[in-house]
């Protein structure tokens, strides 16, 4: 008889095998094996009568939650039941947090052994810690489990509870949640201040200074900014007031216009400088702690421009190949064996002067901090180097992340020293600040923000001249500057988790995905890595700012999480907190009863936006502008890259004279005499040719290249636009042709040969409208990377192995659209929540299988002469079901 292991994903069982007994037999869950229903078809016949049935929770039992087996996870319970009745133990090694013992907990209640049970957890997959781990196994923690299903029933209580109504009151398909919907409401703020923002303009002066001529020195050029006139301050950005655009009240500063700036100028020049005085300060700089799951979404997102939900993907692909600790920790701590093994790579790589003479030991303010008890490292007694690991691209690249911030953190002080070198020319003080950095510490290894230690270092550098008080520069050049204050920067994704986890909403391990689906619903599109809120964003955090004020206050949310905390640590109860939160006088099944009549539905789809006489109102197809006018009410579309604090009354006034007024006229065709108008849409500026009439409904458009603005689109250019695709001739091997075009990406050219098409996209200084063949034949030259590699090219995220029908790979990649399997030409989406790691070749036949076979079933009904009322019939219960299962998915995100 044989001992069984159960873990989530097929990657760790691989991984753990290596490291237990001949007789111990390790399978995968494939994560959740148990949840709440996610769609009406999930939800037992027994029960589907029941009035809380479609919650999933019955409230007046209890809150009891009704579980099911996913459709996807059935035969995975079956064989873990097979596996089991030949097993003398049982061992449940799933993940060592909340979510972790929860699964091992519904796997006990499937499963139902009949033999020893244990709960085994480790917080890295090395061959000590497994054995450790086997020495020290304990019982399932039913604290942690109730704390984790509260807080699930929570989610889902909120969830199916609001976003129905968002449904009736602003559009279909939007959802609410409890974190999620706080944290929209902080990028709705965020633009909102941007939109209330008043920019300012102030000038100064800047001098490039060289040090007096003696023997001994070399001429070295410096510069200073004007910092006093007449013994006052000069006005900074800071002095001035955002609402307002003017200095804030009771700020003694002196505000230079231009004319004043250039008058000062003149009157400074050629006068003598002189050195009033130098001041030197030590400073001493201390390494960051190594990471926890946030400042690693953090970093990762600062420097590798990884998403949160990238960056905990490939961690958690690295944990289960062994290669770090575990990743889901609000924990700083380092164990004493990792401590030695950080200090042994800085000695050797480093040498001894770079050690700390203590090692370091960091703990965890967060009083929430309730997950793994260990930082993020790499995994082990003895750390490998990145060039160790043969790990390649991103899963590198984040491993040196997670090295070099452990190994820096055992790393002595950075010593440097701050110079401030105060100048006065009349009554003018000029200011210039060096920086000299005597030690670099732990900045040898690592500087936060940075990719490149070395040319970080050399970059912090500012060295001034040897200059001493009294020493009279001579000044070389003296400029005015304008400066124009800034409005709040947007989130980023790494800005919005550190506001998260410092407001105490949430937690870092569930981040990943709460940013993904305020993305995937339309709350907000990622823009230059910021997090711009959209139209639809304001209306839904407007209507729950007024009417259930609690649900995005951050504060309260905070509390709700530390109740869940109380509740894991035996502190709080959990059934009467869920009866006061939902059932209570002020509970939110009551004042969503209380509530839905006084909530006005066009209300609701209306965006109040200030300083604007328009309405923005939520529509079917998207947010638009409503305003009366003598003839009536005329609507425009808002393009979706117009941001709420972008949209002013001239743009206003532009989108609606489009309809008013009709489009702007370009010139005439110059062939067919045919007017080149142009317009506005939802996608942005674009040029057509000639008017939409009955005979011409759909006349030819072409959207404008990125970077190019409305007011600069000339005729000629608005004619080569419009005859793209242009064909610049033949490949001389292929006889091809080859053309030049622009698409979703931008500009590009496609040779269009017998076995494919082959695109590559222009270079910044490539024009396509006057691109070349030559050129073009250089392009296709190179190998394709990025967006355009094809899957056959690019490395796949995982090797499942081979088809048994055809022997070709099936394997997953990384699309535009998030990972998907592929074999030949057969593509299909990875289900919604599930990793690629968690992916096994059984579940994947099994889901190209019901791709192949739902193509297929397709055609034949096309093709069938079923009667026309088997066919409405079919029809009209095939789009019940799937609208059906479509709002319970809408509903559980």
């Amino acid at each position: 008889m044989s001992t069984l292991v159960i873990v989530e994903s097929p990657t760790k069982a691989r991984t753990i095998r290596n490291y237990l007994p001949k007789n111990y037999r390790v399978e995968a869950s494939m994560g959740h094996v148990r949840d709440l229903p996610q769609s009406a078809s999930e939800i037992p016949a027994n029960v589907k009568g029941e009035k809380w049935a479609q919650l999933g929770v019955n409230v007046d039992a209890d809150f009891e939650p009704l579980y099911v087996v996913p459709k996807d996870k059935k035969k995975v319970v079956t064989q873990l039941k097979e596996a089991l009745k030949d097993a003398s133990e049982l061992i449940l090694a799933t993940d060592e947090d909340r979510e972790g013992e929860s699964i091992s907990w519904h796997l006990y209640q499937l499963l139902k052994p009949k033999v020893p049970t244990k709960r085994m957890v480790f917080h890295e997959i090395t061959q000590e810690a497994i054995k450790k781990a086997l020495q020290n196994c304990r019982s399932i923690d039913e604290q942690l489990v109730r704390a984790q299903e509260t807080r699930r029933i929570l989610d889902r209580l909120v969830g199916y509870t609001l976003s129905p109504l968002l449904w009736k009151k602003i559009a279909w398909g939007l959802s609410a949640g409890r974190v999620q919907s706080v944290a929209v409401r902080l990028l709705v703020n965020r633009e909102r201040e941007r939109r209330a923002f008043k920019q300012a303009t102030y000038w100064d002066l800047k001098a490039t200074l060289t040090p007096p001529q003696t023997e001994k020195s070399k001429e070295q050029s410096f510069t200073a900014v004007l910092v006093t006139l007449a013994g006052t301050r000069l006005a900074t950005g800071s002095d001035f007031d955002p609402s307002t655009g003017k200095i804030i009240a009771d700020r003694k500063v002196v505000l230079l216009n231009q004319a004043e700036a250039e008058a000062l100028k003149q009157r400074l020049s050629d006068k003598t400088w002189k050195v009033t005085d130098i001041e030197e300060r030590p400073v001493t700089r201390k390494p960051a702690p190594p990471f926890t799951t946030s400042t690693l979404q953090q970093e990762a997102n600062r420097k590798l421009r990884l998403s949160a939900r990238d960056t905990m993907r490939i961690a958690q692909s690295l944990y289960e190949q062994g290669y770090i600790t575990y990743m889901r920790t609000d924990s700083v701590h380092l164990s004493e064996q990792a401590i030695a093994a950080a200090r042994s790579c800085v000695e050797q790589l480093y040498g001894k002067q770079y050690l700390s003479p203590q090692p370091r030991q960091y703990t965890t303010k967060s009083k929430g901090a309730q997950e793994a008890h260990e930082a993020i490292r790499p995994a082990g007694s003895s750390f490998r180097t990145p060039q160790e690991t043969g790990l390649s691209d991103r899963e590198l690249k984040l491993y040196d992340l997670i090295w070099k911030r452990t190994v820096a953190c055992q790393m002595a002080d950075s010593r440097q020293t701050q110079i401030t070198v105060q100048l006065q020319v009349e009554d003018a003080g000029f200011r210039s600040s060096g920086k000299r950095i005597d030690f670099p510490g732990y900045l040898r290894a690592y500087v936060e923000g940075s990719d490149d230690p070395e040319a970080a270092l050399e970059d912090q550098e500012i060295i001034l001249p040897d200059l001493k008080v009294g020493d009279h520069p001579d000044c070389q050049d003296l400029e005015t500057v304008k400066h124009e204050t800034q409005p709040p920067a947007r989130y980023t994704e790494a800005t919005l988790v550190k506001t998260l986890e410092s407001e105490g909403i949430g937690r870092p391990s569930t981040y990943a995905s709460i940013i993904g689906t305020i993305i995937d619903k339309g709350y907000a599109q990622l823009t230059n890595n910021a997090l711009i809120p959209s139209f639809t964003a304001f209306a839904v955090t407007e209507l729950l700012e007024k009417y259930f004020h609690d649900v995005v206050d951050p504060s309260f949310t905070s509390k709700m999480e530390q109740t869940l905390d109380d509740i894991a640590a035996g502190e709080a109860e959990w059934l009467p907190y869920l009866r006061q939160f939902y059932l209570g006088d002020h509970g939110l099944e009551t004042l969503v009863k209380q509530k839905e009549d006084q909530i006005d539905a066009n209300q609701a789809r209306t965006v109040e936006l200030e300083n604007l006489n328009a309405k923005i109102r939520i529509g079917k197809f998207g947010p638009y502008i409503e305003v009366e006018n003598g003839d009536g009410v005329v609507t425009a579309s808002i393009p979706r890259d117009l941001t709420p604090a972008d949209l002013d009354p001239q743009k206003v006034e532009t989108l609606l004279r489009q309809k008013t007024s009709g489009p702007d006229e370009v010139g005439r065709h110059p062939e067919t005499g045919e007017p080149i108008y142009l317009l506005i849409g939802p996608y942005g500026p674009y040029v057509q040719l000639g008017d939409k009439s009955d005979e011409n409904p759909k006349p030819k458009q072409a959207s404008l290249p990125k970077g190019v603005k409305p007011e600069d689109v000339t005729l000629d250019m608005a004619v080569g636009l419009l005859s793209l695709p242009r064909t610049l001739g033949t490949h001389p091997e292929t006889g091809a042709t080859i053309q030049a075009n622009l698409g979703r990406f931008g500009p590009y050219i496609v040779h269009n040969a017998k076995e494919g098409k082959d695109y590559r996209s222009l270079k910044a200084g490539d024009d396509v409208l006057t691109i070349s063949l030559e050129r073009a034949l250089e392009l296709l030259s190179e190998p394709k990377k990025g967006r355009s590699t094809s899957s056959k090219s690019k490395a796949a995220l995982r090797e499942l192995g081979t088809h048994p029908e055809d022997g070709e790979p099936v394997n997953i990649y990384d699309g535009p659209y998030g990972p998907y399997i592929k074999h030949g030409k057969t593509n299909v989406s990875l289900p919604e929540g599930t990793s690629p790691e968690n992916i096994a070749l059984d579940t994947a036949l099994e889901l190209l299988a019901s791709k192949t076979s739902s193509g297929k079933s397709t055609r034949k009904t096309t093709k069938s002469t079923t009667s026309s009322r088997s066919k409405s019939t079919k029809a009209k219960s095939s789009t019940t079901a799937a609208k059906k299962t479509s709002e319970r998915q809408q509903l559980n995100q």
